[in-house]
């Protein structure tokens, strides 16, 4: 099918073509200030009502303490963001014969939002070479540069520089911050903050406010901090940090990597040590950067193949230099792509190949995926390695629940590799995909249905049958503002039938900045419909 009869087939009356609309409308809104300590709770009604629909920064402007301590603490003015003003931006992908080349993929999010805030907390210059540059990214950028340290963006992809204020040094904020679309940078920053005796108050777009902080605040307020907030700890909150955070001992209820993590990073700035127990390994990125820039954490070994990780509070971090691998959650996109198409081959350079990290790959090895990793490395404490995909054949398979971890941003491309293979692919203990952006195991399920794709879901199962080829397709996907659903179902689109096309594709951003070019420059066809 052509691009006209895409056009003709998803693009409703009236709708325009157009990949970046610039948006000239601006919007101010002003905050009252907040400081000291006698008002902890006073007017927090009023406050909520003034940011819960405050514009967040798509390119959020950053500045040093000393440029802020220049302006009026009492206002501050942010661009209204593209995602909220401008209209859907749908997408289109048509059938291609083959997807491949060479390419790298932009840096890991999961590391780049590590590497911002542990910059801030240590003392001395960080620099940072290949930091993810989303909108994710950017806001957590924002958020440290309002907490007093001095975050000087790079040039054209060059070294981000971050100047910390050492542990104990965050500043209160003069203003809401504003976390956009990542849980990670929220739960992540919520930890970090709520050991600090300040109050700061925290807000993100439609999507992040609907999803549930309580299991990031409960541990939290053992450690003495306080929280207001919406129902099930939900943003807007407001974090009164504690004068003296207590050390403590958590064992997860559910594995999570954000809830550790927030907890490890709060314990940086208790005294004494802090340690988070976990049933089954999650993403131990936080560990590998906290020992990179001077921590001490330790992981012990306990029965049933749980974890004791502990770290001990008060140090002095300082300044390092982080080199952000490809991020291998957005690597899995074009290299399903790859693997779906007979015939292709692709090579993406320096993706992170951290195990707790690499579910997918071993999922789609024992698939039947020509995968090889090449030129192993270390950098910055991360493995690293260049990923050779080629056009396979591939079979449905069992995946475990205890590989979740490993994978639980994955599950949606699996799923889409899932229904290109032969026989039935089984998934358990996806409870967390509840959780995500959107409920991502009903959005999964309903997509591939609408694509002609035989699926049964179950609580925290998703069963995939897939025929040996490509399914119909043809199917317009409501993408719920989640960019992992978006770019699954372009991929899909790559090799079905007929066209995939989702509702809105400005979302992808806040992870994959430029993924439809780049995977247009492998082959694939990906095409604006409407904007």
């Amino acid at each position: 099918m052509s691009g006209t009869a895409c056009q003709k087939k998803f693009a409703g009356p009236g709708q325009s073509a157009g990949l970046n609309r610039e948006v000239g409308a601006s919007c101010r809104f002003v905050l009252p200030e907040f400081g000291g300590n006698d008002h902890r709770y006073f007017g927090l009604p009023l406050l909520f009502s003034s940011f819960a629909h405050a514009c967040p920064p798509s390119r959020p402007t950053l500045t040093s303490r000393h440029d802020r301590n220049q302006g009026s603490p009492m206002s501050h003015s942010l661009p209204c963001p593209q995602a909220s003003t401008a209209p859907p931006q749908g997408l289109c992908s048509l059938a291609v014969a083959t997807v491949g080349g060479c390419a790298r993929i932009p840096g890991d999010k999961s590391i780049s939002h590590r590497a911002l805030m542990l910059g801030a907390l240590a003392v001395g210059e960080t620099e940072i070479e290949g930091l993810l540059e989303g909108d994710d990214v950017r806001h957590t950028a924002a958020a440290m540069s309002a907490l007093g340290a001095h975050v000087s963006p790079g040039v054209d992809g060059g070294l981000w520089r971050v100047r910390g204020v050492g542990i104990g040094g965050l500043v209160e904020p003069s203003q809401v911050l504003d976390m956009g679309n990542s849980g990670t940078a929220a739960r992540l920053l919520i930890g970090v903050v709520a050991s600090h005796p300040i109050t700061s108050f925290f807000t993100g777009d439609a999507s992040l406010n609907r999803r549930p902080m309580a299991r990031v605040t409960a541990p939290l307020e053992r450690m003495g901090a306080s929280f207001v907030g919406r129902a099930g700890g939900r943003l807007p909150l407001a974090v009164i940090g504690t004068h003296h955070p207590v050390p403590i001992e958590y064992r997860l209820p559910v594995a999570s990597a954000q809830v550790k993590s927030a907890i490890l990073l709060a314990g940086l700035n208790a005294p004494g040590i802090t340690t988070v127990i976990e049933t089954h390994p999650t993403r131990d990125h936080s560990e590998l950067m906290l020992r990179h820039f001077g921590a001490t954490v330790t992981t012990e070994s306990l029965a049933n193949g749980a974890l004791a990780v502990s770290v001990t509070g008060q140090p002095e971090l300082v300044g390092r230099r982080v080199r952000v691998p490809s991020d291998p959650s957005s690597a899995a996109f074009p290299a399903v792509a790859a693997l779906l198409h007979p015939g292709s081959e692709l090579t993406l350079t320096a993706v992170g190949m951290n195990p707790r990290r690499t579910g997918l790959y071993q999922t789609l090895q024992e698939m039947g995926a020509d995968l090889r990793f090449e030129n192993p490395r270390t950098e910055a404490g991360e493995p690293v390695a260049d990923l050779v995909i080629r056009g396979s054949a591939l079979r449905g398979v069992d995946v475990p629940p205890e590989r979740a971890p490993s994978m639980i941003d994955e599950y949606p491309i699996l799923a889409i590799a899932a229904a290109c293979a032969q026989g039935t692919t089984r998934m358990f203990g996806l409870a967390e995909l509840r959780v995500k952006e959107s409920d991502r195991l009903a959005m999964v399920a309903d997509g591939l249905t609408a694509c002609g794709v035989s699926v049964e879901t179950g609580p925290e199962s998703l069963f995939v049958h897939g025929t040996g080829r490509p399914p119909r397709g043809g199917a317009a996907i409501a993408t719920a503002m989640d960019h992992r659903i978006a770019m699954s179902f372009l991929v899909l689109g790559t090799v079905s039938a007929e066209p995939v096309a989702i509702d809105d594709g400005r979302f992808i951003e806040t992870s994959f900045p430029g993924f439809a070019a780049l995977m247009n420059s492998l082959g694939a066809k990906i095409e604006v419909i409407g904007c």
